[in-house]
């Protein structure tokens, strides 16, 4: 049975790092492009994140570029978001999802094209 599991949000101070991680099960990570994406009150959900298959490229959200860094540990099966030098702004829900085929790059992070979801981990960057 597909499954995503993300870990690791928390509250943090501004200018602090968290580290999520995306811990999937069901399938094999090789053949899909992972990504993250965020949902902060009244807004509508972003991509923050996504490596493409077996990590062969990376794309983020221009405003976290230099702050965020994705990587992935296929024997673990789960992909990990780096998250330093942290603002207010990156408060949210991040989720990690699957795109919904294989063999498919990042595209433009768009929602639409991720089909299998976690259940999200609260960041909340705050003093």
């Amino acid at each position: 049975q597909l499954q995503l599991v993300e870990s690791g949000g928390g509250l943090v101070q501004p200018g602090g790092s968290l580290r999520l991680s995306c811990a999937a099960s069901g399938f094999t990570m090789d053949y899909y492009s992972i990504g993250w994406f965020r949902q902060a009150p009244g807004k509508e959900r972003e991509g923050v994140s996504c490596i493409s298959i077996s990590g062969s490229s990376t794309n983020y959200l221009e405003s976290v570029k230099g702050r965020f860094t994705i990587s992935t540990d296929n024997a673990k099966n789960t992909v990990y978001l780096q998250m330093n030098s942290l603002k207010p702004e990156d408060t949210a829900v991040y989720y990690c999802a699957r795109a919904s085929y294989r063999f498919r790059p990042c595209g433009l992070l768009s929602p639409a094209d991720f089909g299998s979801w976690g259940q999200g981990t609260q960041v909340t960057v705050s003093s």
